[in-house]
Order: C-alpha cells, then sequence, then structure tokens
C-alpha cells in the first residue's frame, strides 16, 4: 500500500503535537508554584481601661478607713493595754473624742470585749469633695451608712460576767461622715471617721 508524501506529513505533525502536549502534562503548575498573595490584617485595637474618678478613688478610700475603724476598736476592746492613740490612726473631731472617752470609761470599769464585732453591710451614699475651706470644716466627706453585726460579740467585766443585756439586737445600721483633712496632700490615706449616728433601718442579716 502507497501512502502520499501529504499524508506522511499530517501523521508527523500530529506525533509532534501529542509529544509536546505529554511533556507539557509532565511539567509543574505554575499556579501550583507561585507565592501566596500576603493579606493585609488591621490590628484589633486593645481596649484601653479607664481611669476611676477622684469620686470613686474617694468612696474606695473613705470605705476601706471605715472597715480599719472597725478592726482597731476590736483591738482596743478586746486587749486594754492596748494604746489608745491607735484611735487617731482612724478617727478625727468628735468621733475621736467620743471614742477616746467610751474606752477610757469601760477600761476604769474593768470591761473588755469577746469577740469582734463584724461589717455586715456597707453602704456609700453620698460623696463631696469640697475642700474650700478646711478649717470651717469643709472638706471632702464620703457619707455611709453601715450595718455592724454583734451576734458574736460579748462585754465581760473582771468577773468575766457579761454586761451585755439579753435583749440586745445583732445587728444595726449606723450612719457614718468620713473626710479627709489633709486632702491637698495626702488625698489618699488621709480619711478618718469624723461623726456617727444611729439610723433606723431595716436589719441587715448577721454574717
Amino acid at each position: 500500500m502507497t501512502t502520499s508524501r501529504g499524508a506522511r506529513a499530517i501523521a508527523a505533525a500530529a506525533l509532534l503535537l501529542v509529544a509536546m502536549t505529554s511533556c507539557a502534562n509532565d511539567g509543574q503548575d505554575p499556579a501550583a508554584n507561585a507565592s501566596p498573595t500576603p493579606s493585609s490584617s488591621t490590628p484589633t485595637p486593645t481596649a484601653t481601661a479607664t481611669p476611676p474618678s477622684d469620686t470613686e478613688l474617694a468612696s474606695e478610700a473613705a470605705s476601706a478607713t471605715l472597715r480599719k475603724y472597725y478592726d482597731v476598736r476590736n483591738q482596743l476592746r478586746q486587749n486594754p493595754s492596748r494604746p489608745l492613740s491607735l484611735l487617731d490612726q482612724v478617727a478625727i473631731s468628735t468621733e475621736l473624742a467620743a471614742q477616746k472617752n467610751l474606752f477610757k470609761k469601760e477600761r476604769k470599769q474593768g470591761l473588755h470585749q469577746v469577740g469582734a464585732t463584724k461589717v455586715a453591710e456597707l453602704e456609700v451614699q453620698s460623696v463631696n469633695l469640697d475642700n474650700s475651706d478646711p478649717k470651717a470644716g469643709k472638706v471632702p466627706t464620703v457619707q455611709i451608712d453601715l450595718c455592724f453585726d454583734v451576734s458574736k460579740v460579748d462585754v465581760v467585766d473582771a468577773d468575766e460576767k457579761s454586761v451585755i443585756s439579753l435583749d440586745r439586737p445583732d445587728t444595726g445600721w449606723i450612719q457614718f461622715l468620713v473626710s479627709n483633712y489633709e486632702w491637698e496632700t495626702d488625698p489618699d490615706a488621709g480619711w478618718r471617721v469624723a461623726s456617727s449616728k444611729d439610723i433606723e433601718r431595716t436589719p441587715c442579716e448577721a454574717s
């Protein structure tokens, strides 16, 4: 059988095309080797805490002072040998004078406390940072209502006999004014209990 020259040329061209296609498929896909395009991401901003206000700082400092005031009173009543000068660290003005007089009277009578008075509830009612006239008593003051718990407290005489009335309530409310007469120089640690008075409120629960 005789094949024409043109047919042979077409067959050769077809074989060349198949060979080129095979070589191309055996090579790597350029798209597979392409470096990934880096994605741009915006960093998430970090939340910045709002600093506490002067009112919040005063509230916290006055509350801490009032709790310390009760700690000092417990120490002085439990141990009559402790110096009354400890009250200077937590009280001032009429409150300081009243507490010193109370402890002097109890010590003369040979009384001392058994157990500790606890702070059951403490509520800040108002904050006034007016420091316009310290000499006239116009100083930063925080008003705090506090419920004390004496359910596990007794006061006994030298013979260890209780002098507490049987109908004494376990809890009670007192309203305190905690002031800072050193505001200009010591706004953080200058707070002292300046006055107190009993108030009528729904009794809190003993702890």
